[in-house]
């Protein structure tokens, strides 16, 4: 695993791999509804699971405490299945975020999600590095430029808000609100939890200036 921000004490990861043999009933219903859900579609954008079934990335850390991972996983689902973007629009927005807290699984994950939904490889490297890409669709442009300012600036400015609303709807503005802070909340207990890629992947190349700059 690779930190761009040297943890305090190593890159070991501190919440271990639950086994699925030993959950306990609630958290069998977590890991149920994770594997099993739409995420669980075959054959997976990215491991899901390592092999030995143990959930990776965020997912593990929602088996600690199915209280909240339970309507937590059902918050992610929602935003990612049944929200109105296209699959492009949903995608980008995501990738704003992991890039912005520069968070490996994050951006590995939803890198290959991307690539399904036909990010082209120019425009992931604009978004890994942080700059806009080059979109000739209306609505991906506020999509991207909304959840940077996000993000960056924890806030909307007037003719930002303005225009999405003009564009998007009200409807739709809500939802990207709540994806940011959705994905910003995992970045956050990746980064926590010293969560990188899985064994045997690659990170993703930040760049040699520093953290991530929220």
């Amino acid at each position: 695993m690779r930190w761009v921000i040297d943890p305090p004490n190593g890159d070991v990861e501190r919440l271990p791999l639950l086994p699925p043999g030993l959950l306990s009933e609630r958290q069998r219903e977590v890991y149920d509804a994770l594997t099993e859900g739409p995420r669980g579609e075959r054959p997976p954008a990215f491991r899901l699971t390592d092999g030995a079934g143990r959930l990776q990335g965020p997912f593990n850390a929602m088996l600690y405490s199915p209280a909240v991972g339970m309507p937590l996983q059902e918050l992610g689902a929602a935003l990612r299945f049944r929200t109105a973007f296209t699959r492009r629009e949903r995608e980008i927005a995501i990738l704003v975020v992991a890039a912005h807290w520069r968070s490996d699984f994050e951006w590995y994950a939803h890198e290959g999600i991307a690539r399904r939904a036909g990010l082209t490889d120019g425009e992931l490297a604009a978004l890994r590095a942080g700059r806009a890409p080059l979109l000739a669709d209306a609505r991906e442009r506020i999509v991207h430029e909304a959840a940077r300012q996000l993000a960056a600036e924890h806030d909307l400015s007037d003719a930002v808000h303005a225009e999405a609303v003009a564009t998007l709807g009200r409807t739709a503005l809500v939802e990207l609100v709540t994806l940011v802070g959705y994905y910003a909340a995992l970045a956050l207990q990746l980064r926590a939890f010293r969560v990188g890629v899985p064994d045997g992947e690659p990170a993703p190349e930040w760049g040699d200036d520093g953290g991530h700059p929220g």
